[in-house]
């Protein structure tokens, strides 16, 4: 079987990235409806996973072409 190249990883990753970000705002928005400021943290992790998410795929696309 044969290694994935880094672009197919690169795009991988991006998926898992977007992925993850969307579940830490749904537990921001849980969080926050239920009255807990430990939300807070939610959207803090969702703008990393949004950037790493951006960063990924903008990578994939670079080594595609």
């Amino acid at each position: 079987m044969a290694a994935p190249n880094s672009a197919t990883q690169a795009r991988r990753l991006s998926r898992y990235a977007l992925l993850l970000c969307l579940l830490t705002v749904a537990a921001a928005v849980i969080s926050f409806a239920r009255g807990d400021w430990f939300g807070i943290i939610w959207v803090l992790l969702a703008g990393v996973s949004s950037n790493m998410a951006w960063y990924y795929a903008r990578r994939a696309r670079s080594q595609s072409s």
